[in-house]
Protein backbone atom coordinates (compact mmCIF):
# COMPACT_ATOMS: atom_id res chain seq x y z
CA UNK A 1 0.00 0.00 0.00
CA UNK A 2 2.67 2.21 -0.27
CA UNK A 3 2.14 3.40 -3.75
CA UNK A 4 0.84 6.47 -4.34
CA UNK A 5 -2.43 5.69 -6.47
CA UNK A 6 -2.88 2.73 -4.13
CA UNK A 7 -5.91 3.82 -2.31
CA UNK A 8 -7.99 5.11 -5.13
CA UNK A 9 -7.47 1.78 -7.17
CA UNK A 10 -9.18 0.05 -4.24
CA UNK A 11 -11.69 2.33 -3.63
CA UNK A 12 -12.31 2.14 -7.27
CA UNK A 13 -12.75 -1.80 -7.13
CA UNK A 14 -14.57 -1.85 -3.80
CA UNK A 15 -17.32 0.28 -5.51
CA UNK A 16 -17.09 -0.93 -8.73
CA UNK A 17 -16.21 2.28 -10.39
CA UNK A 18 -15.00 2.00 -13.57
CA UNK A 19 -14.49 5.90 -14.26
CA UNK A 20 -10.73 7.32 -14.26
CA UNK A 21 -8.56 8.33 -11.56
CA UNK A 22 -5.44 10.40 -11.65
CA UNK A 23 -2.70 10.17 -9.06
CA UNK A 24 -0.34 13.27 -8.74
CA UNK A 25 2.69 13.41 -6.71
CA UNK A 26 4.54 16.72 -7.39
CA UNK A 27 6.05 17.44 -3.75
CA UNK A 28 5.52 20.65 -2.26
CA UNK A 29 3.36 21.88 -5.20
CA UNK A 30 1.08 18.28 -5.28
CA UNK A 31 -2.30 19.97 -3.72
CA UNK A 32 -2.06 23.27 -6.55
CA UNK A 33 -0.92 20.79 -9.86
CA UNK A 34 -3.79 18.06 -8.60
CA UNK A 35 -6.29 21.16 -8.18
CA UNK A 36 -5.38 22.01 -12.02
CA UNK A 37 -5.96 18.12 -12.62
CA UNK A 38 -9.36 18.10 -11.00
CA UNK A 39 -10.44 21.45 -13.26
CA UNK A 40 -8.56 20.29 -16.25
CA UNK A 41 -11.18 17.06 -15.80
CA UNK A 42 -14.12 19.22 -15.40
CA UNK A 43 -13.44 21.30 -18.42
CA UNK A 44 -13.34 18.07 -20.45
CA UNK A 45 -16.52 16.94 -19.07
CA UNK A 46 -18.66 19.28 -17.33
CA UNK A 47 -21.45 17.16 -16.68
CA UNK A 48 -19.50 15.26 -14.59
CA UNK A 49 -18.45 16.17 -10.91
CA UNK A 50 -14.54 15.63 -9.62
CA UNK A 51 -13.78 14.33 -6.07
CA UNK A 52 -10.29 15.80 -4.98
CA UNK A 53 -8.41 13.96 -2.59
CA UNK A 54 -5.31 15.61 -0.87
CA UNK A 55 -3.21 13.75 1.91
CA UNK A 56 -0.28 14.50 3.38
CA UNK A 57 1.68 13.14 6.53
CA UNK A 58 5.46 14.25 8.50
CA UNK A 59 7.86 12.03 6.31
CA UNK A 60 9.26 9.56 9.65
CA UNK A 61 12.34 9.87 11.78
CA UNK A 62 15.49 8.90 9.11
CA UNK A 63 13.46 10.95 6.59
CA UNK A 64 12.10 13.69 8.58
CA UNK A 65 15.24 16.14 7.80
CA UNK A 66 13.84 16.36 4.44
CA UNK A 67 10.60 17.41 5.44
CA UNK A 68 11.18 20.69 6.18
CA UNK A 69 7.90 23.10 6.80
CA UNK A 70 5.87 19.53 7.54
CA UNK A 71 4.39 21.99 10.50
CA UNK A 72 0.52 21.50 9.95
CA UNK A 73 0.75 18.11 8.84
CA UNK A 74 -1.23 15.56 9.36
CA UNK A 75 -3.43 16.99 6.62
CA UNK A 76 -6.72 15.17 4.87
CA UNK A 77 -8.69 17.34 2.42
CA UNK A 78 -11.60 16.08 0.01
CA UNK A 79 -13.18 18.37 -2.44
CA UNK A 80 -16.14 17.81 -4.91
CA UNK A 81 -15.72 20.01 -7.52
CA UNK A 82 -18.52 20.66 -10.11
CA UNK A 83 -19.10 23.39 -12.90
CA UNK A 84 -20.85 26.25 -11.04
CA UNK A 85 -24.49 26.97 -12.08
CA UNK A 86 -25.44 30.81 -12.85
CA UNK A 87 -26.00 32.43 -9.73
CA UNK A 88 -23.98 30.37 -7.84
CA UNK A 89 -20.12 31.45 -5.91
CA UNK A 90 -17.05 30.63 -8.03
CA UNK A 91 -13.50 30.59 -7.49
CA UNK A 92 -10.68 31.23 -10.02
CA UNK A 93 -7.37 30.04 -9.60
CA UNK A 94 -3.94 30.29 -11.60
CA UNK A 95 -0.75 29.57 -11.29
CA UNK A 96 2.87 31.05 -12.81
CA UNK A 97 6.14 30.26 -12.35
CA UNK A 98 7.59 30.75 -8.68
CA UNK A 99 9.59 34.23 -8.52
CA UNK A 100 12.96 33.73 -6.56
CA UNK A 101 11.92 36.85 -4.17
CA UNK A 102 9.33 34.15 -2.47
CA UNK A 103 10.46 31.23 -0.57
CA UNK A 104 8.70 28.42 -0.93
CA UNK A 105 6.12 27.04 1.84
CA UNK A 106 4.72 23.88 2.21
CA UNK A 107 1.29 25.23 3.06
CA UNK A 108 -0.62 25.19 -0.20
CA UNK A 109 -3.21 22.89 0.89
CA UNK A 110 -3.56 24.62 4.03
CA UNK A 111 -3.84 27.50 2.43
CA UNK A 112 -6.42 27.02 -0.35
CA UNK A 113 -8.66 25.37 2.85
CA UNK A 114 -8.46 28.60 5.30
CA UNK A 115 -9.11 30.87 1.95
CA UNK A 116 -12.20 28.51 1.23
CA UNK A 117 -13.34 28.75 5.03
CA UNK A 118 -12.95 31.92 5.94
CA UNK A 119 -14.62 33.88 2.93
CA UNK A 120 -11.23 35.56 2.05
CA UNK A 121 -11.03 37.56 -1.41
CA UNK A 122 -8.05 35.81 -2.58
CA UNK A 123 -5.40 34.32 -1.14
CA UNK A 124 -1.54 33.67 -2.60
CA UNK A 125 0.59 30.18 -1.78
CA UNK A 126 3.80 29.83 -2.94
CA UNK A 127 5.27 26.26 -3.73
CA UNK A 128 8.77 25.04 -4.85
CA UNK A 129 7.99 25.54 -8.33
CA UNK A 130 4.90 27.53 -8.46
CA UNK A 131 3.42 30.43 -7.22
CA UNK A 132 -0.61 29.47 -6.81
CA UNK A 133 -3.61 32.22 -6.43
CA UNK A 134 -7.15 30.90 -5.77
CA UNK A 135 -9.93 34.55 -5.55
CA UNK A 136 -13.53 33.85 -5.16
CA UNK A 137 -15.82 35.32 -8.55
Amino acid sequence: MSVHNSLAGLLSIHTGNVLGHTAVAAGIDTFGFGLMEAVASLADQPDQPVLLFFGDEPLPGEFASFGEGDGELPLVLALALRIPATGDDAILFDAAPRSETHAPTNTSATDFLRFFLSGAGSVTSHGERMTWRWRRA
